[in-house]
């Protein structure tokens, strides 16, 4: 499968395949890259079934080593810069045998060999089949981050030959399966990959208006984030024809202002875990929540309102914990839905459900009504423990320009009590000048 995928890349010649801090790379000079890593890879001794950490930013070389390595056979752990401690865990639960390290400029390489020898019994599977493997974490802020493992053989048969050749903007990073997806959709079908060093609305807009970019993939929160700044205001975004989001529930009346403010451009909303892949989807339209989900290769099913999916790309299992499926092959997501027919609408993962005195409040309900307010920028909704109901609704907002903070607690409560049952109504609200994301653009709710 990576050798058709390669030699594909042969035929789009000296299209442009990558760019990086401003610097266009073409196929060409892509599969030059690729040839100089399968020498790098040799004299390193670097051996099919081997586990290899790829470490580094979204560059040219970095996309580069990727490809070589996966051709190479090896069990891919592709990993952003990360503290230190961090990284020693993901090490460890992946038992990394090597390290191939990229500057944080997108050039120059090193390689290390760890000492370890991984043995675990899902890596023992994709050797006997003489199948490349893939590492992703999860972003989960309890606990330790699961491990996922996937074949990488099953990853790559979903991209067919090109139809139409798209220049997207890399958003997501290499160690997220939507980055991954962003990054083989796009060479698989003669596009270009537009990355960024840095992923901020301005920057981001003024990616699109230099490199003509169609197809921006991203998150709900730097969604908001691009209408709080005013970014598309000032960038010339003419090229864009679409926008997809994901990773998280997306707040309607954001999805309406993105709307309005960029009435031109279609916007779909998409669906995928790492432990399923990026599952085909049709948004019922550009200003609604409600998704059609699933194609070939994909099932879903709906039961007690939680989506379970049953995928031909699944993971072969997590490195670390039991994995959630049923003996049909159905992976119970977590995610709650509602069903409208053919449509689902997702409201939020189980363990996001704030339980008041025995009432279930999912956290995207409230932000929805939260935002429905003037001044109101940006909200994330959370559980805080009370001794009386055992949890009630907190709501910490981030305020518009110039908006009154005096006596706004009142003012957002009154609005709610309009609009939500009592036990919905946040008991707390504060107000805070930070940004509500972390490194993946989205909202992390904890337990306060």
């Amino acid at each position: 499968m990576i050798t058709s995928f390669l030699a594909r890349l042969h035929r789009f010649g000296d299209a442009d395949a990558i760019v990086f801090d401003s610097v266009r790379y073409t196929y060409t000079g892509l599969v030059a890259g690729i040839a100089r890593w399968r020498t790098f890879l040799d004299d390193h001794a670097v051996t099919a079934g081997q586990v290899v950490a790829l470490e580094g930013p979204g560059s040219f070389e970095t996309c580069a080593a990727l490809l070589a390595l996966v051709e190479r056979g090896v069990v891919l752990v592709p990993l952003t810069p990360l503290p230190e401690a961090k990284r020693a865990e993901f090490h460890e639960i992946a038992q990394v045998e090597a390290v191939v390290t990229i500057g944080a400029d997108g050039t120059g390489q090193s390689f290390a060999r760890s000492g370890r020898a991984a043995d675990h019994e899902l890596y023992g599977r994709l050797r006997s089949a003489g199948r490349a493997g893939l590492v992703l974490f999860s972003s989960g802020t309890t606990g330790r981050s699961k491990a996922t493992v996937l074949d990488f053989t099953k990853v790559l048969a979903r991209y067919g030959e090109p139809t139409r050749p798209q220049s997207t903007l890399a958003f997501l990073n290499l160690d997220h399966i939507g980055g991954i997806n962003t990054l083989l959709h796009t060479l698989s079908q003669g596009g270009t990959v537009v990355t960024l060093p840095e992923r901020t609305p301005d920057t981001v807009c003024a990616a699109v208006a230099r490199f003509g970019i169609r197809v921006l993939p991203t998150t709900p929160t730097f969604l908001n984030m691009l209408l709080i700044s005013g970014a598309y205001q000032r960038h010339d975004l003419s090229s864009l024809t679409l926008v997809t989001y994901g990773t998280e529930p997306m707040p309607l009346g954001t999805l309406q202002r993105l709307k309005a403010a960029l009435p031109a451009v279609r916007l779909k909303q998409t669906y995928g875990l790492s432990e399923l892949g990026i599952l085909p989807t049709r948004s019922k339209g550009d200003d609604t929540l409600w998704v059609r989900l699933g194609g070939p290769g994909f099932e879903y099913q709906v039961r007690e309102d939680v989506l379970w999916i049953r995928s031909d790309m699944a993971m072969l299992g997590y490195l670390n914990a039991p994995a959630p499926f049923d003996d049909e092959g159905f992976f119970n997501t977590q995610d709650a839905v509602e069903v409208d027919g053919p449509y689902v609408r997702i409201l939020g993962r189980r363990s996001e459900i704030i339980n008041v005195a025995g009432e279930k409040v999912y956290p995207s309900e409230v932000e929805n009504v939260l935002l429905e307010l003037d001044e109101v920028a940006d909200v994330t909704v959370s559980g805080r423990p009370s001794h009386v109901t055992g949890m009630v609704v907190k709501a910490v907002v981030r305020l518009t320009a110039g908006a009154d903070h005096e006596g706004f607690g009142r003012r957002a409560r009154v609005h709610c009590r309009g609009r939500l049952e009592a036990y919905k109504v946040p008991a707390v609200v504060e107000i805070s000048e930070a940004e509500h994301h972390n490194d993946r653009f989205k909202k992390t709710r904890s337990l306060v």
